[in-house]
């Protein structure tokens, strides 16, 4: 099969994604299922694999990268449950999805605790194991997520990491009584545009702090974002929360100090920049900050569900497998107006 492929870390200029003839197809395991990819969106996480910014412990090479994964099954492996937990059987034929937590070990505290998110032994699509940017890719059964079918697979490939990390960011908000909520997200690209759109249907105001007038300001704004501004600039309310999408630990001063007594400001990234320090009046009055590490497959269920309720569309770019550097690189550089993704057609 044909996969890219990540050698060594490397800034991603340097293109360091090998596309691969002959690549060897993957076997479904016990509990797995073999899925032929049809689309893979490309994520930020994506840039932190590649450029080695992610703990040095658990990354593995060689490693195909990509978790937002979205293709058909075409086997299982031995004694495969062929249903998604809490959701429809799964059969040959069934659409599905797989997102970036790939599997957890069931058994620590925090699993045992339904907090499996924080597993302490747990699997990364595209990171400690291989993911999405190939022809095929193999995935416990239990952490697959039946797709709407109304959804192209194009517009649902960002769903699965960039949609589910911004609801489980919006749920980390603690924000109980949404009409009206004053709402500030910094950084505008895959996770926020999606974001802002439950937001929105649940009642808030959008305060978007963001860089690119053409790109991602005038993208919040036809999302009905009520005031957007640039990265540091301060929203003209106190906010309720804010979420913080870049991942620039510089940001975090400013948007503390957009907080309203007892806000939340939640840091959405699993690699951030360092954090300058601040004065403590920022952080006094009860306000809190707070990280959002990885999701859980509850997370990636209520998303689905309230995703189609709300009609939530993704803005995309689309690119050919043969051009994944050419796709990080745009990302990269914020030459991105929503989400990217990768279409993969296993017959070319």
């Amino acid at each position: 099969m044909r996969a890219c492929v990540l050698d060594r870390h490397a800034s991603i200029e340097e293109r360091p994604l090998r596309l691969a003839d002959g690549v060897p197809r993957p076997s479904p395991g016990r509990g797995e299922a073999l899925i032929r990819v049809r689309a893979c969106g490309i994520c930020r996480t994506d840039l932190h694999v590649i450029e080695g910014e992610l703990d040095p412990q658990r990354s593995r090479l060689p490693i195909i990268p990509g978790h937002q994964i979205v293709g058909e099954i075409v086997a299982f492996g031995p004694e495969s449950p062929h249903n998604e937990v809490g959701g429809p059987a799964l059969a040959v034929g069934s659409r599905v999805g797989v997102a970036w937590l790939h599997g957890t070990c069931g058994q620590c505290r925090f699993c045992a605790s339904g907090r499996e998110n924080l597993c302490d032994r747990p699997a990364f699509t595209g990171w400690t194991v291989n993911g999405g940017f190939a022809d095929e890719v193999v995935a416990p059964v239990d952490f697959l997520y039946p797709l709407p079918a109304a959804l192209p697979d194009e517009q649902v490939a960002p769903l699965l990491c960039a949609g589910i990390i911004g609801f489980r960011c919006l749920r980390m908000t603690a924000i109980r009584h949404w009409p009206g909520a004053p709402l500030g997200l910094y950084g505008f690209g895959a996770a926020a545009h999606i974001a802002i759109q439950i937001a929105i249907a649940r009642g808030a105001a959008v305060y978007v702090c963001t860089r690119d007038r053409d790109r991602h300001q005038s993208l919040a704004e036809d999302l009905g974002a009520t005031w957007v501004g640039g990265t540091f600039d301060q929203p003209p309310v106190a906010l309720d929360a804010a979420i913080i999408f870049a991942p620039a630990g510089e940001i975090v001063p400013p948007a503390l100090q957009a907080l309203d007594k007892g806000g939340r400001l939640v840091c959405g990234g699993i690699h951030m920049s360092d954090i300058p320090s601040w004065p403590y009046r920022l952080l006094y009055g009860e306000r809190s900050i707070t990280s959002v590490t990885n999701n859980t497959r509850d997370d990636g269920r209520a998303f689905l569900h309230e995703a189609g309720e709300v009609g939530v569309q993704t803005h995309v770019r689309t690119f050919p497998l043969e051009e994944a550097n050419d796709a990080l690189i745009a990302l990269k550089h914020d030459a991105i107006r929503g989400a990217a993704v990768l279409m993969i057609d296993p017959d070319d």
